[in-house]
């Protein structure tokens, strides 16, 4: 276990620091994604609950000033995170955005969320932005399987289906979680759980990532929506089942809040960011992905 998971442990939402009160603010700088999983409806609204919603996208040169406001509001915020709503590494705007952060508020924790299809080939980006802890949605390690999850990737240009573009997807997640772990970079495997789909897989993805230098994983209920509508929610009996077998081989996570793209202040405490975007929220669990 490194010494940077270790503080993390105290001082960020998403690795156990939730229990000491820690504070985020995600920031949703990124419009597009490269790939098209089958579960996944971003979107831009006021009322869900979810990664993938924001009520507006920022600009790189904004954000500082919504980090300033928000931590006179909220000076429990501890990390500022990037997870969408579209993906970090498909455009350049989440590494701008930290590159400011890093300038203007030393202090705070970066923390990004990723697909992980350009995780490899932006390693070294990614490194030198001073990021300290990085999310990869790794929904598979079987390309059969991944293909029933998502249905392409855009690539270099290109649009490639099925199993094919999920053996590059895979592939590229893989190299990529190993070569930024390699560099001090804690890692965390998010897995949206899909019972009927890839409910026996889960600990061959949990052995895998935690080889790789993965410290951390959690396993996210699918709420049935988009293209997998008819698939049910998994249990609280199935999600229980599947982090005990995850275990085994890596530290698994348990309190995820289901945070919104613009998501700001402590986890199921003190939210903030109605009074930053001066919006006002609705309930509207349709929670699938983050």
């Amino acid at each position: 276990m490194s010494n940077n998971y270790k503080n993390l442990q105290n001082s960020h939402p998403c690795f156990g620091g939730q229990k000491n009160h820690a504070g985020r603010i995600h920031l949703p700088v990124s419009p597009g994604c490269n790939i098209a999983c089958r579960f996944c409806d971003r979107t831009i609204n006021d009322v869900e609950q979810r990664p993938g919603v924001t009520s507006k996208i920022l600009k790189p040169e904004e954000t500082i000033e919504i980090i300033r406001k928000s931590l006179e509001l909220c000076p429990e915020i501890t990390v500022a995170g990037i997870a969408g709503p579209g993906d970090t590494l498909a455009t350049d705007y989440a590494l701008d955005t930290f590159r400011l952060i890093k300038k203007h508020f030393p202090n705070l924790i970066k923390c990004m969320s990723t697909n992980g299809l350009l995780l490899y080939e932006r390693a070294e980006e990614i490194i030198d932005a001073g990021i300290d802890s990085l999310t990869v949605t790794v929904n598979a390690v079987n390309p059969e399987i991944e293909a029933k999850l998502n249905k392409f990737i855009i690539y270099h240009g290109a649009k490639i289906e099925g199993v094919k573009g999920a053996s590059v997807l895979i592939e590229n997640q893989l190299k990529g979680i190993e070569k930024v772990a390699a560099a001090g970079i804690t890692v965390k495997v998010n897995t949206v759980l899909v019972p009927e789909i890839n409910g026996e897989h889960i600990e061959e993805i949990a052995k895998t990532v935690g080889a790789l230098g993965a410290s951390i994983y959690n396993i996210i209920p699918l709420i049935p929506q988009y293209e997998l509508k008819d698939y049910r929610e998994p249990t609280c009996v199935e999600i229980e089942a599947a982090r005990t077998r995850a275990s085994k081989y890596i530290d698994v996570f348990r309190h995820c809040q289901r945070c919104r793209a613009d998501a700001i202040g402590i986890p199921g405490e003190k939210e903030v960011g109605a009074q930053i975007y001066q919006r006002k929220l609705g309930i509207k669990e349709t929670f699938s992905h983050g």
